[in-house]
């Protein structure tokens, strides 16, 4: 085992602090486009009215996440020959490109959707990489808490995009600059992103792969700041492992893709994200403003309301990572989570449809209830739904398919939250509030899905969750050990202990 140190723990996290600008990247823009499209100024600039509201609106909010569902696949190979810094930088300088084309006040709508697809290539590439950078660079023991990391700047980039429209919405008037300034911010995290791979290394395991063994002992030293004997022995356990991977994927094709094990390990990577965007959470950073609107009513409060929502994302992701990350089982949270964020919102579904919110500006006691019901399904997402995923996808796949299994699981996070970010504008519309039912409902599957596909992995190694996820329902044992197939495709066998550990912790 390697020691760990003070100062190694400290430059582990600041890898993932400075990877993880990624998702405030992500997060501000998701909490910054619901509120911008229900200024006046904008609206004006842009020539559009209440007539296309909801068209514009769904083309506004979900033309960047089509832009990352493609930006996902460009960069992985990008990643693969030319490393995960390099690529990560690449990412910052096309958001930064997309941004600028943004605030550019054009008075065209078509201008405005080809920066935010643009700015949509730069976040989907490096929401592939970030997460294989932290994965590949973290110590075991607190790989499941860098992972959560970006979850953890997503919601403080949703709680900065949410206080800055409600500054600009009660500071400026219906001026061009009230929605430029909150575009243009976007600039400053996108370059600090660029700026900070400077100020870490590269992947100890793919400058191994690349055969630079000398850079890579130098970069693992620099990440353990620990060059004892214990950190050669993880580069050389490194390097071993890389060279049985090396050696299975000879020979890869593309068609071994839909062979058993790895099509389950595809299918389950794109489900976990389908999960994550089904239980509502996303739709409701998107479109804070319209969501309270339909709880209270038409009035100034929704705006506020909005932005208490994303303080209490930041609150609860923060206490989940610091505290809750490493101790409690990921299985158990997402269950847990998905139980309690359904009950949430079966409630709020029948408090609307009991005592409808009167239309006329005033919050009623019943309205004020369903609003807490909001932030407590919320804060329950961010103990299970919102940073789970991201380590789970990262780890699942074993390195014959890592590269492309990522960003197939990645990948298809986007396309879910296209789906749901362009969809939901129009279900709003009609469903009016049995949209919080729709969610319930999906809450529920998503518990199903949780209790019968997924294993606990918190605390074990990825070659250890390679395995347990190649046992598959076998209940077969030889002298206390059960034979499983590695990711290289040979037998190996796991200790009966270890395993009924990890699936029940």
């Amino acid at each position: 085992m390697t020691r760990r140190t003070s100062l190694g723990d400290f430059r582990a996290y600041w890898l993932g602090i400075v990877a993880c600008i990624g998702g405030f990247l992500f997060g501000y823009d998701s909490g910054l486009m619901g509120a911008i499209i229900t200024f006046k100024s904008f609206q004006s600039d842009f020539h559009y009215g209440t007539g296309s509201a909801t068209k514009t609106n769904s083309l506004v909010v979900g033309i960047q996440q089509a832009g990352a569902f493609v930006g996902c696949w460009a960069i992985w190979p990008v990643a693969a020959r030319w490393g995960r810094r390099r690529a990560i930088m690449v990412c910052s300088a096309i958001f930064t490109l997309g941004a600028v084309l943004q605030t550019i006040n054009t008075h065209s709508l078509a201008a405005f959707y080809v920066g935010r697809v643009v700015a949509g290539l730069g976040l989907g590439g490096s929401s592939v990489i970030i997460s294989m950078f932290s994965s590949e660079n973290a110590p075991k023991e607190i790989r499941g808490r860098l992972g959560s990391f970006y979850q953890l700047m997503y919601t403080f980039g949703i709680f900065t995009a949410y206080w800055v429209d409600y500054a600009v919405a009660n500071r400026l008037g219906a001026v061009t600059k009230q929605w430029q300034i909150p575009i243009a911010l976007q600039i400053v995290p996108a370059v600090l992103l660029g700026v900070g791979m400077l100020t870490v290394t590269e992947s100890v395991r793919w400058l191994a792969q690349k055969g630079r063994d000398d850079e890579a002992w130098e970069s693992l030293k620099w990440i353990r700041a620990d060059d004892s004997e214990e950190t050669r022995a993880e580069l050389q356990q490194i390097q071993a492992s890389i060279a049985e991977d090396r050696a299975a994927r000879s020979g890869f094709k593309y068609s071994e893709l839909l062979e058993r094990d790895s099509f389950t390990r595809l299918c389950i990577g794109v489900t976990v994200f389908l999960c994550q965007q089904s239980v509502g959470a996303t739709a409701l950073a998107y479109y804070g403003p319209q969501f309270f609107k339909l709880l209270v009513g038409p009035g100034s409060s929704n705006l506020l309301l909005t932005a208490i929502f994303g303080a209490i994302k930041i609150f609860a992701c923060g206490v989940f990572v610091l505290f809750f990350s490493e101790r409690i089982g990921r299985k158990s949270a997402l269950i847990g989570g998905g139980i309690f964020m359904s009950t949430c919102m079966i409630i709020i579904t029948i408090l609307t449809k009991t005592v409808p919110p009167p239309g006329n500006g005033v919050v009623t006691g019943s309205g004020i209830g369903t609003v807490f019901l909001i932030y407590a399904d919320i804060m329950a997402y961010n103990f299970s739904w919102g940073p789970l995923p991201w380590p789970i996808v990262s780890e699942i796949f074993p390195a014959r398919i890592k590269e492309i299994g990522v960003a197939t699981g990645v990948g298809s996070q986007w396309l879910w939250n296209f789906m749901y970010s362009f969809s939901v504008s129009y279900m709003m519309a009609d469903m009016n509030t049995y949209i919080f039912l729709f969610f319930g409902i999906a809450d529920i599957f998503v518990v199903i899905f949780t209790v019968f596909v997924l294993k606990e992995t918190r605390g074990l190694s990825l070659e250890e969750v390679q395995a347990l996820y190649a046992l598959g329902p076998a209940k077969e044992y030889n002298g206390g050990k059960r034979t499983s197939v590695g990711s290289d495709g040979r037998a190996s066998s796991i200790d009966k202990a270890q395993v009924e550990h990890a699936q029940n912790v």
